[in-house]
């Protein structure tokens, strides 16, 4: 067993699918050191430059000193502490849904929430592009999975209408964590009005950053016009394939959703723009109830220190008043979009913090970033099977505390190497 290990970790080596850990000896930071050596940094998810900030790491050492280190048991025993209570209670108030409870990672929230909603005899419709977390939540479950072309609107509103399983259930990235592009969730709710489906939202990289107060992106097509129908983005109103018609007109009469719904559960992470740990999925009560009860991953695992309660509230009150913070991150991008124009990789399309940079091949992804980190930069390369076959990228993510000289910096090595 173990040589076949080896030879399969081989086998993944030779085809430049070989993941490796490093560590880095600093906080985290847009300068950090990675093995004993200082780099400038755009692969964090610390969007906001919130993970090492100094009121944070007040209110998590007051949170220890007052409640100690670890919680002790699980939220259903003797686990659940006044920190907790009192941060789910913000959190719904936060994104304005009636109640909310914590998980300890975005990946147990997702298990948790569609094991417990959805089963056998239901249906769950998932974009192929969501996260790994979504994907596994469905097997989970044991639900019939039926998966839709990326944002594909009309392809969705078709398979909704051959489905009569007892319950449906829309899953979906809000910002898609490889792409960095939005899901159309005014037309998925729409879509769920029509077919009286949910919606779960998994919102781990638009909260903080995206909508009013960076509330995230359910708040984010507050006074957006409705968009065009058109391929690729939402629905096309003169798609070829006839069949498909009809639900291109179904949708246009149903029009765009109102994204406070009860029906809409949604997920977030706190520990990226957040900058600290764990996730919450906020719903209407019935549906917190049911998690509380039936949602194995919250049930049967100890809760999170108390302490990291304490971090994310101050945490929150730093989000609502960032809107100096998000509105520097939108310049940042901006500044890297006309940067980076001309290059033989393209930005792919996308207005958010992530902005994959496309290589295509997994070992010419790998020679790029090496040739970054020789420069002293660092960027991830992304390969399969996190992306699809010949998409292997560059993962750029931009944070708040990044400065106009450092997006220049990773601007002029891009371009040195392209030469």
């Amino acid at each position: 067993m173990l040589s076949e290990l080896q030879n399969e970790l081989n086998e993944r080596a030779a085809q430049g699918l070989l993941r490796q850990r490093r560590t880095l000896d600093s906080p985290q930071s847009p300068h950090i050191v990675v093995d004993g050596k200082s780099y400038l940094s755009f692969c964090s998810n610390d969007y906001l430059g919130l993970a090492n900030h100094p009121q944070l790491v007040i209110a998590l050492q007051q949170g220890a000193q007052q409640w100690g280190v670890g919680a002790g048991a699980a939220h259903l025993v003797s686990g659940h502490f006044e920190p907790h209570h009192r941060l789910e209670q913000e959190l719904a108030a936060f994104v304005r849904k009636p109640a909310a409870l914590l998980f300890s990672t975005g990946y147990m929230a997702n298990l948790g929430a569609v094991q417990a909603l959805v089963g056998k005899g239901d249906t769950v419709f998932a974009d192929k592009l969501n996260h790994a977390s979504l994907n596994d939540a469905m097997l989970l479950s044991r639900a019939e999975m039926k998966r839709y072309r990326h944002n594909d609107i009309a392809q969705l509103a078709a398979l909704l209408e051959q489905t009569t399983s007892r319950r449906k259930l829309i899953i979906t990235d809000a910002v898609f964590s490889m792409d960095g592009d939005l899901a159309p969730l005014p037309e998925l709710l729409a879509l769920c009005e029509q077919y009286d489906a949910w919606l779960l939202v998994d919102d781990a990289h638009g909260f903080g950053v995206l909508g009013e107060q960076g509330r995230g992106s359910l708040f984010n097509f507050k006074s957006s016009p409705p968009p065009l129908l058109q391929r690729g983005g939402h629905v096309d109103a003169h798609v070829e394939n006839p069949p498909l018609q009809k639900h291109v007109l179904s949708l246009s009469k149903w029009g765009r959703g109102d994204l406070h719904s009860p029906r809409i559960i949604y997920m977030a992470t706190l520990g990226k723009a957040a900058g600290v740990f764990g996730a919450f999925v906020a719903a209407e009560q019935v549906v917190i109830d049911t998690l509380v009860n039936q949602a194995r991953s919250y049930v049967y695992t100890t809760a999170a220190p108390p302490a990291l309660a304490c971090a994310v509230s101050a945490s929150l009150q730093l989000i609502e008043q960032g809107d100096a913070l998000r509105e520097h991150l939108r310049g940042l991008i901006a500044q890297l979009h006309n940067g980076l124009a001309g290059l033989p990789w393209e930005l792919m399309p996308s207005d958010t913090a992530i902005q994959p940079l496309l290589v295509g091949d997994n070992q010419a992804a790998l020679a790029l970033s090496e040739g970054l980190r020789e420069r002293g930069i660092w960027v991830a390369a992304i390969r399969p099977p996190t992306v699809p076959p010949g998409t292997a990228r560059l993962r750029i993510t931009l944070s708040a505390a990044h400065s106009e000289n450092d997006v220049e910096q990773l601007i002029g090595a891009l371009h040195e190497l392209a030469q």
